[in-house]
């Protein structure tokens, strides 16, 4: 494929993403739009490791690193969430500013 085409896909799809975590209010969808931000860093790691290294091992490398890392994120996220639920059976984020002890 194109790799002008694969770039822009993957610099849309963080765009949607940042979108998506900035502006929505449900926890959720928050996780989901981080998500989708990291797996279009790993498209942009991807395509720029097969046009400019010969092997592109180099890039699928730190895609696998970028996954575990989102493993990880996602984890810790969804804890968080079924620990909302479970608080004020909400996952509105703007119901849990204030941090009490």
């Amino acid at each position: 494929m194109n790799t002008i085409f694969l770039l822009s896909l993957a610099v849309v799809l963080f765009a949607i993403g940042g979108f998506g975590a900035l502006f929505r209010r449900n926890f959720l969808i928050i996780l989901m739009s981080l998500e989708l931000m990291l797996n279009a860093t790993n498209l942009a790691i991807i395509t720029a490791s097969q046009t400019f290294w010969e092997m592109g091992v180099e890039g699928q490398f730190w895609a696998l690193l970028v996954l575990i890392i989102a493993a990880s994120e996602v984890s810790i996220g969804l804890a968080l969430a079924v620990n909302m639920a479970k608080l004020k059976d909400s996952l509105d984020v703007e119901e849990f500013k204030e941090l009490k002890g």
